[in-house]
């Protein structure tokens, strides 16, 4: 009985459509999964659909992956079991995509002026669902020949330090912990072996985090026991998932259910979400 609560869709920056997703999990023998799209719940309620039309005996979990920044850091906070028809984070949502869009087309001008042939409309033309980010345009520059790979165009172009990086949006992981709390959800925070400053996860933990994503690909055996120590200490529920964005994308991303948790960690927080959330 094994859970990926870390999957992406066509909805955000993956490449297969929720209902495929659904498919491909049920394919791999999951029992269950959480689609967290970056900063969007458009590919929740197809996913739900569809597993309710077909019969489908597959647990699906409604999540998000909200990305912040703090300091020189990308903080990531997963959501679990968030309402995805409030109307609030619908609203703070939109805001956050028109931004993302703003930020595409400075990122794209910078690369134009850089005598690099690419436009916004291939971007938006590659980018499935409404939302727009830095693995679409990473695609583009691969299609256009100027890139071997979505990681070399991170490398060469648009990460941070890089020529045509622009700055994201100011959001800060208390607005997405609160945000997912607002919304009846479990805070998570997602992948802590990639944030640089390890001070960062504690603060994280004081600003109010229900759990700490361990078992992740990239994730060391060393990093893991950190964290479960972490966890126990300080009371957190213990997630883990594939970051599956889809079969062309980077090797530890691209198979889904490569990490994950099992029946007993699912069960705890399933425990913790009825005792602590719905009794709020």
């Amino acid at each position: 009985m094994f859970y990926d609560l870390h999957v992406h869709t066509s909805a955000s920056d993956g490449e297969e459509t929720p209902q495929t997703v659904i498919l491909r999990a049920i394919e791999t023998g999951l029992a269950g999964l959480a689609i967290t799209d970056h900063d969007t719940v458009d590919g929740l309620e197809p996913a739900r659909q569809f597993i309710e039309e077909n019969l489908f005996e597959i647990d699906f979990i409604p999540g998000i992956e909200l990305n912040t920044d703090y300091g020189e850091d990308e903080v990531h906070i997963l959501g679990y079991f968030i309402d995805f028809n409030s109307e609030y984070l619908k609203l703070r949502l939109s805001e956050i995509r028109d931004q993302r869009y703003s930020r595409a087309e400075k990122m794209i001008a910078k690369l134009q002026n850089m005598g690099i042939n690419i436009e916004f409309e291939q971007v938006k033309n590659v980018a499935l669902g409404k939302l727009i980010g830095r693995p679409h345009i990473a695609r583009v520059l691969c299609s256009n020949g100027y890139a071997d790979s979505q990681e070399e165009a991170f490398q060469l172009y648009i990460e941070r330090g890089k020529p045509a990086y622009v700055p994201r949006y100011k959001f800060l992981p208390a607005e997405a912990i609160a945000l997912i709390k607002q919304a009846g959800g479990i805070a998570v925070l997602a992948h802590p072996g990639l944030i640089k400053d390890n001070a960062k996860i504690y603060e994280c933990i004081r600003l109010g985090i229900d759990g700490i994503e361990i078992f992740y690909p990239e994730h060391t055996e060393e990093q893991k026991q950190h964290f479960i120590e972490i966890a126990k200490e300080n009371g957190l529920l213990m997630t883990g998932g594939s970051d599956f964005h889809g079969a062309g994308s980077s090797e530890t991303r691209r198979k889904l259910g490569s990490a994950g948790i099992d029946e007993n960690l699912i069960n705890r927080i399933r425990e913790y979400y009825s005792e602590k959330i719905l009794k709020q």
